[in-house]
């Protein structure tokens, strides 16, 4: 006999199958547009989900405009920026996790504080900081600020409080200083959250609008979050370019989602965060 469904699990499928269709729908329709000829003008909503279909429109964004380019900056801040931030969190989550140094805790509750701290409160001065150090419109510019988020290193934290203090005894027994420590032992035992944050500091990146926006001066320089709304026409209203350009920047986030989605949910599920 088949065990009927409670109300609260009929509610909850019910509830989740309707936010996917919230969060899939935009990306469904920037699909479907995006497969339309340039300067379709169809009023009716729904028939831009509707036949006829063409590619036309990727060729002509990707090798008839500068996306190319757009497409190496992303990659190489984004790349960068995770290849950096995945060295130096580690070793200062490490260092506040395990090493009893005077302060930490208040070091600790210092990074939990940027938290709290908006962004836009912040960007003044960090541009101010490194327009300083002549790195606008720079790659340096552009990626270094993206290896402080605090995020990460809570994350790692949490995570690294939870590797049994004795094996840090055990490896002390046996002679190992800290760097041997942090390299034979947390860092084996953190390949997971490793790879749970560095998706968070490459999306992150990818995805940076407000900061690139303020030290990217000549196009050269655009990521694809700046350079997409060039598309866009000053007097008229086109909505297939713009569409086409963002699928292209949406693809690889959603293929890296698609390969890596189970280390993100055994990641964030680990450390104990919600939220």
């Amino acid at each position: 006999m088949k065990k009927r469904m409670s109300f609260g699990g009929v509610f909850l499928t019910v509830f989740t199958v309707f936010s996917a269709i919230i969060v899939l729908l935009p990306v469904v329709w920037a699909l479907a547009v995006s497969l339309k000829r340039e300067g379709s003008q169809i009023g009716n909503s729904i028939n831009w989900f509707l036949p006829p279909y063409t590619l036309e429109n990727y060729p002509r964004v990707l090798l008839g405009s500068d996306v190319i380019i757009w497409v190496y900056n992303s990659t190489l801040v984004a790349v960068l920026s995770t290849a950096l931030t995945l060295v130096v969190t580690p070793l200062a989550a490490y260092a506040i996790a395990k090493i009893g140094f005077r302060g930490r805790g208040i070091l600790y509750i210092y990074f939990m504080l940027g938290m709290m701290i908006p962004v836009e409160a912040m960007i003044i001065p960090l541009f101010v900081t490194t327009n300083s150090f002549g790195l606008v419109d720079t790659y340096p510019g552009l990626l270094l600020p993206g290896i402080a988020v605090s995020m990460n290193l809570i994350i790692m934290v949490a995570f690294m409080r939870q590797i049994p203090n004795e094996l840090i005894e055990a490896a002390r027994i046996d002679g190992a200083g800290y760097w041997r420590i942090f390299w034979h032992v947390v860092l084996p035992l953190s390949k997971t959250i490793m790879i749970t944050v560095g998706i968070f500091s490459f999306t992150g990146s990818w995805n940076n609008y407000l900061w690139p926006l303020l030290v990217s001066m000549n196009s050269n320089m655009f990521t694809l979050p700046i350079g997409i709304p060039t598309f866009a026409g000053t007097y008229t209203i086109d909505r297939v370019l713009p569409m086409t350009a963002n699928m292209v920047a949406s693809l690889p986030m959603i293929v890296l989602f698609i390969l890596l989605e189970r280390f993100i949910v055994k990641g964030v599920s680990m450390t104990g965060i919600k939220g």
